[in-house]
């Protein structure tokens, strides 16, 4: 049975971010918290988000949030929700932020430890509609946590897990292309490689839905166009929305599922958290793309030539060289290697790979060997 479902409502425009006041009270969040990053504090973009609020200094904020959000930032932010007696939360950041976001949103409201909400531990059915309101803002252009119904958060004993419900996705989504002007060109070119990853590889994923593969085939699109200029010309206001879009539209059509892109990425982050995701999944796409090449529903529906024709190229063939040499464009690391990623860590890399929730929807179940093989071609 498929489920065709998109519930989030997205405020889209340069200037956005003014609706803040009036998204609160749509949604009835009277005393928000915001969850945000001391990198986005500083940088002043908090700063813009009170002024839209008009809340002033008496809005509590939680600036924490690690670049991979963990169990320990979710306890603190969630006493912070409690001592100040909010009902609801404004996330500010990239997918980090919006992340930890969804999880305080959970824990806050619910009882139990973060691990009993996780999907590899039954954590989905636990999650009721109590879950605390959220207001998701993006400042980068790369996860699309602001319209996704889940979050990835590395728990105490260093898992990196999804925490998956339709009661987590944002009730508003304010993607603001202006708020990503400034995002320093390596970030930009890594998030715009997450944004393209997630398109790929939710197109390929097997379930059926249409409207799903569309959307990311559009922000494929959209993305492949434009994350150079998005890097190189920080202020190209075309080039920024376009990328913006392409990372909402990503996460739009993640209901399909992802695949063994996701599920390496995932394991090695929760391995070594400094690693950033976005620039895993461009190392990991063309060993993945290559492994689902023979996948009956890749080959049924011609999915290779679907991606080329959105890419420009010539055929399916050309789609992993030139994703390589993209990153390589970009100035992000070319294999694992490069991030220091040795072999000795294959087992455990593999070991947290087979047990990721997207290891359940690639095109092809892959085993120990194969995940294996994969990340020796990604080195």
């Amino acid at each position: 049975m498929s489920l065709i479902n998109y519930i989030t409502q997205i405020q889209f425009d340069f200037g956005a971010v003014r609706l803040l006041k009036s998204e609160c009270e749509r949604i009835g969040i009277r005393r928000p918290l915001v969850v945000t990053d001391r990198g986005i504090r500083a940088a002043g973009i908090v700063h813009t988000v009170l002024d839209a609020l008009g809340h002033g200094a008496s809005v509590p904020i939680y600036d924490g949030t690690p670049p991979n959000p963990n169990e320990s930032a979710v306890r603190e932010a969630v006493a912070l929700y409690r001592q100040s007696e909010c009902d609801g939360i404004i996330a500010v950041g990239g997918g980090s932020s919006i992340d930890l976001a969804k999880g305080v949103a959970v824990c806050a409201t619910h009882d139990g430890p973060l691990h009993s909400f996780a999907v590899i531990e039954g954590g989905a059915a636990r999650i009721t509609s109590a879950t605390a309101p959220v207001i998701a803002i993006p400042t980068t252009a790369g996860t699309g946590s602001e319209v996704g119904r889940g979050a990835i958060l590395i728990l105490d004993d260093g898992r990196k897990v999804g925490v998956i419900s339709p009661y987590v996705v944002p009730k508003s989504a304010i993607c603001d292309p202006e708020l990503t002007l400034k995002l320093p060109p390596t970030l930009t070119a890594a998030t715009g490689m997450d944004a393209i990853a997630h398109c790929i590889e939710t197109f390929l994923a097997p379930a059926f839905n249409p409207p799903a593969d569309g959307i990311a085939l559009d922000g494929l699109w959209r993305a492949w166009r434009h994350i150079e200029r998005a890097t190189r010309e920080s202020g190209d206001r075309t080039a920024r929305l376009n990328m913006m879009s392409a990372s909402m539209q990503g996460a739009l059509a993640f209901q399909k599922g992802l695949g063994c892109v996701h599920s390496l990425s995932h394991s090695l982050g929760g391995i070594n958290p400094r690693l950033h995701h976005g620039t895993l999944n461009a190392i990991f796409l063309p060993a993945v793309i290559d492994f689902n090449r023979d996948a009956p529903s890749v080959q049924s529906e011609g999915k290779l030539a679907r991606l080329a024709q959105a890419m420009g190229l010539g055929s399916g063939d050309e789609i992993g060289a030139s994703i390589r040499e993209m990153t390589a464009r970009l100035g992000l690391p070319a294999g694992l290697s490069e991030l220091g990623v040795t072999p000795d860590l294959y087992g455990r890399i593999v070991g947290g790979a087979l047990k990721d929730h997207s290891h359940k929807t690639n095109p092809r179940e892959a085993t120990a060997a194969d995940y294996e093989a994969m990340l020796e071609r990604s080195m």
